[in-house]
């Protein structure tokens, strides 16, 4: 007896397809490994591998949830707050900031606009001032992170360093918890658990403080242009751990100021009129 074909099964199958955080595509260039930088079996560590290792991670963890269709830095804001999530947190931002250092790569030295030269000027003295701290920082770091570039409102820049899988956002900044991140506190109730998750209430107004999304307590609204990936991983493979003052961080680091992509750094900083920086995976 033959059994009746479905036409439509595949059909509906399809319109129950999840929308997943994807592998974002980067310079094709670099799968041969980033010029000057990364080598094809580092560059595929630190991106390919790394990269596909985060996503996945993180799509098993929010499938079936609200945010499974969002980005990376939605899901990272969302979750910084909520201390019982920190996987998600941690697969999300990792996810976006290995993807926003990568971006920001180029397969051939660019020349930095002159706008972006003289605001840098402003706020460092010179841009041999700002390369000689972002190498002294990064080189620095005791542990793996990320040295970020910083806009303010005021169009001031500034170095900042997250460890591990620390965002920049001010959004995510949430540190008044009543759960640590590491050692969760039984003696809490999740009523208060849940309460310190929500948005603040919006007590002063329609044009009020609290009428724009929220920082986070106790942050400061910046704007992420440039970073450099310190996690062991990404440098390791190409310029082993410095040992006898050969390779290392540092060389990592001096190597890595001239595959910088000027332009793109000028887009996060001064992005088109009524348009805000996209930092979406």
């Amino acid at each position: 007896m033959l059994r009746p074909i479905l036409p439509r099964a595949r059909f509906c199958l399809n319109s129950f397809r999840r929308s997943l955080v994807t592998v974002p595509e980067i310079n094709p260039v670099f799968n041969n490994g980033v010029p000057g930088l990364l080598s094809p079996a580092g560059f595929d560590i630190a991106w390919t591998q790394y990269q596909s290792l985060m996503v996945e991670k993180l799509n098993n963890l929010i499938a079936g949830g609200d945010y499974e269709s969002k980005p990376p830095k939605d899901i990272l804001i969302k979750y910084a707050r909520d201390p019982n999530s920190a996987p998600i947190f941690n697969y999300a931002s990792m996810a976006f900031n290995n993807h926003f250092f990568f971006e920001a790569l180029s397969p051939e030295p660019t020349v930095m606009p002159e706008s972006l030269e003289a605001d840098l000027k402003r706020s460092f003295g010179s841009i041999e001032t700002l390369k000689r701290e972002f190498i002294v920082t990064a080189s620095s770091m005791f542990g793996p992170g990320f040295v970020w570039l910083m806009k303010n409102r005021a169009g001031k820049y500034t170095l900042l360093c997250t460890y591990l899988a620390g965002s920049p956002f001010p959004g995510a900044h949430y540190r008044k918890q009543t759960v640590d991140m590491n050692t969760e506190d039984k003696s809490v109730s999740e009523a208060i658990r849940r309460l310190n998750r929500e948005d603040p209430v919006n007590v002063v107004g329609a044009f009020g403080k609290q009428s724009e999304k929220p920082l986070a307590p106790g942050g400061i609204d910046l704007t992420p242009v440039l970073c450099i990936n310190m996690w062991e991983h990404v440098y390791v493979a190409d310029y082993g751990v410095g040992a006898g003052g050969v390779g290392g961080k540092k060389a990592f680091a001096e190597s890595w100021w001239h595959t910088i992509d000027w332009s793109r750094v000028e887009d996060r900083a001064r992005p088109a009129q009524g348009r805000k920086p996209t930092f979406a995976l």
